[in-house]
């Protein structure tokens, strides 16, 4: 079973400090929690993707009506409070499981070290409805 761990920058239970703010150490030892968590689930066989986003600041956002050029707003998006900043996607045996990896990404140290609590959304990946052909 595939599930997708989105990690966003906002304020979190215990830490509402952005990241920016942070110091170097601080968001070193983040980083390395990152890392390490990453590390793990690919030695357990359970890791099949993980990646940081660049900040709102580089996003873009398209529509498209399909007939005429699509419309491309450019970042930053100043009302942006919270942004998603990276995920991972885990193949797991059970749903439990993905929720106790997102439980262990979310006590990620912050400002002190400290676990800060972060939202991590846990998203089912879908599977394409297979076709007759």
């Amino acid at each position: 079973m595939k599930y997708m761990l989105l990690k966003t920058y906002g304020a979190a239970a215990n830490c509402d400090t952005p990241i920016t703010e942070w110091t170097p150490e601080e968001i070193q030892a983040h980083l390395d929690f990152q890392r390490a968590l990453g590390a793990e689930l690919a030695k357990n066989g359970e890791l099949v993707d993980a990646q940081g986003l660049a900040g709102p600041e580089d996003a873009r956002v398209v529509s498209s009506d399909g007939r005429s050029a699509p419309v491309i707003t450019d970042g930053p998006f100043p009302e942006t409070k919270e942004f998603l900043a990276g995920y991972w996607i885990v193949d797991v045996d059970s749903p439990e499981r993905a929720l106790q990896i997102a439980a262990q990404a979310s006590a990620a140290p912050g400002p002190g070290g400290q676990p800060i609590g972060e939202r991590i959304e846990v998203r089912a990946v879908m599977g394409v409805p297979a076709t007759d052909q």
